[in-house]
C-alpha cells in the first residue's frame, strides 16, 4: 500500500513538474495598470541573449574573476551587491507556508491572470517598488502590516484589497474570503518579507493562504527573468 501511495505521489509530482518546466521560456503575459491608469501588458520570461547560449559551463567560465570569466560578454553577466542584509533567512518560516522558487512564482503569476483570488505582493517600500519589481506585483509596504496603528488608512485598504472584511465597530477582521498571496522583497537576506508575513500571521491571516518567494527580486534578476524598471 505504501509503495502504491509513493508511486501515486511521484506521478502527481511529475505531472506538476511537467507543467512548470519550461514555463520560464514560454513567457506569461501579465496585465497591470500604470500610474496614469492605462493597461500595460508585459511578457514575463527568462531572456537569454543569443551570444550567451554558447558559453560553456565550466569552472573557468563561471567562477574565475568576480564569479564570471573576463571573456564572458558583459550582456551575459550581472554584478550584485552581496554584502547587504544582516541575515540569510531559512528556507521555511512556517509549516503551513509554502516557500517558492522562480518556477512556482511564474506558475502563480500565470494562474493569477484569470483568478482574482490570488495576489503577488512586493512588500518593499514604495520607492523600491517603483524602481524595479516583478511585473504584476502590487505594493503593500511591510511597515503597514508591522505598525498598523500608525498606518490605519493604508492597513485597512490593504485588508480590503486582500479580501479581508474589516468590522467598523470593533476593528475585528474576517478572513473568510482572504486571497491567496505570494510575498517577496529584495532577496534571501531581506527581512521585509519575513516581517510582513509574521505580522500577517499575528493578526490571523491564514498561513495556508500565504506563499513566500524567499529569493526575491535579486534571485529573480539573477535568473534572467523580466522585471520592471523605472
Amino acid at each position: 500500500m505504501f509503495y502504491k501511495y509513493c508511486l501515486f505521489v511521484l506521478m502527481i509530482s511529475s505531472l506538476l513538474w511537467g507543467e512548470e518546466i519550461g514555463l520560464e521560456y514560454k513567457g506569461i503575459t501579465v496585465k497591470s495598470i500604470d500610474a496614469k491608469g492605462n493597461s500595460v501588458h508585459t511578457v514575463v520570461k527568462r531572456d537569454i541573449p543569443k551570444e550567451c547560449e554558447s558559453i560553456p559551463i565550466t569552472n573557468t567560465m563561471l567562477w574565475t574573476g568576480n564569479y564570471a570569466n573576463p571573456k564572458v560578454p558583459e550582456t551575459c553577466k550581472s554584478t550584485f551587491v552581496n554584502t547587504v542584509g544582516g541575515h540569510i533567512y531559512p528556507m521555511y518560516l512556517d509549516t503551513e507556508i509554502n516557500t517558492y522558487g522562480e518556477l512556482e512564482v511564474l506558475a502563480f503569476i500565470k494562474q493569477m491572470q484569470t483568478d482574482d483570488s490570488m495576489m503577488l505582493i512586493d512588500v518593499c517600500k514604495e520607492d523600491f517598488y517603483h524602481y524595479r519589481t516583478i511585473p504584476g506585483a502590487v505594493n503593500m509596504p511591510f511597515n503597514h502590516f508591522k505598525d498598523p496603528t500608525n498606518h490605519v488608512f493604508e492597513f485597512e485598504q490593504h485588508m480590503r484589497d486582500l479580501g479581508v472584511s474589516v468590522n467598523e465597530e470593533d476593528d475585528s477582521l474576517d478572513f473568510t474570503h482572504a486571497k491567496t498571496i505570494t510575498i517577496f522583497c529584495n532577496g534571501p537576506w531581506c527581512s521585509l518579507s519575513v516581517t510582513a508575513i509574521l505580522s500577517l500571521l499575528d493578526i490571523g491571516y491564514p498561513a495556508e493562504k500565504i506563499n513566500w518567494y524567499r529569493g526575491g527580486i535579486q534571485e529573480w534578476l539573477a535568473a534572467g527573468l523580466t522585471a520592471t524598471r523605472k
